[in-house]
């Protein structure tokens, strides 16, 4: 394993999150706070408990995943699309540096912008509302495996992408409207029973109840259901990327 390469790749992507902090960190930690100011400061005192749990609370992990979501698939899409569209794509193709060591160095960078970023989120709601964290291994563990897993993601619409604004469609289209409906605001239990069937079959379902068991200790679906479906979804973009790298696909053209 080139271990060079990874930590050029890596180093660089980081160096761009320094430039650029103010878009990177402080502009999503900012409309993220905005969200406990009005739903955890304002309304929260004034809504019932949610399983025990006040309200303003409740709504953290989904608003770190939603975050953690949306970041992840930007930050690794712009990462690899930028040598594509530049043409500076065919020199990393050609050095020596395997695909693996490649998707390391940004997916690597990607999950670790991430992460940081939803930990620095994670500190500023305990400025808004009182938290209590019953697993916090389990927390980073979601965390970091959610931040790869969606990195991956991001990684492969960055390759499928041929506009720029096809890197905004699936994280402002797809991604942000499932995470609203994924239990971000509310409990499924609260849902009538089609629709919380109707509701399961939304994969952020699973991220955000599992997220939301580590802080709190119960949630909508099993911590294990949840933990399989992230999982799956790390495997399922760990062989689309094969195959892009396999195939060439939009990278040799």
């Amino acid at each position: 394993m080139n271990l060079q390469a990874i930590a050029a790749i890596y180093g660089f992507e980081m160096n761009r999150t320094r430039r650029t902090l103010g878009q990177s960190v402080v502009s999503p930690v900012l409309s993220t706070s905005l969200y406990f100011v009005v739903f955890g400061s304002a309304i929260g005192p004034r809504m019932a408990e949610v399983g025990g749990v006040a309200y303003g609370a409740f709504i953290v992990p989904g608003l770190m995943m939603l975050t953690l979501l949306t970041q992840s698939i930007s930050n690794a899409a712009f990462a690899i699309y930028f040598p594509r569209f530049t043409g500076t794509i065919y020199e990393l193709l050609s050095a020596p540096v395997s695909p693996f060591e490649i998707v390391a160095g940004y997916v690597g960078a990607a999950a670790t912008k991430s992460t940081v970023l939803g930990l620095i989120i994670l500190a500023t709601a305990s400025l808004f509302v009182p938290l209590e964290i019953r697993h916090p291994v389990w927390l980073l563990a979601f965390l970091v495996l959610t931040a790869v897993t969606f990195s991956l993601f991001g990684f492969i619409i960055g390759i499928w992408a041929d506009g720029f604004e096809r890197l905004q469609v699936i994280p402002m289209l797809v991604i942000t409207p499932l995470t609203f409906l994924g239990g971000t605001f509310y409990s499924l239990d609260m849902l009538p029973p089609v629709w919380r069937t109707v509701t399961l079959f939304n994969p952020v379902v699973y991220l955000v109840s599992g997220f939301r068991w580590s802080f709190f200790g119960h949630s909508d679906v099993r911590v294990e259901v949840s933990f399989a479906m992230t999982l799956a979804f790390l495997a399922v973009c760990l062989v689309t990327v094969r195959w892009m790298f396999r195939t060439g696909y939009r990278l040799k053209s």
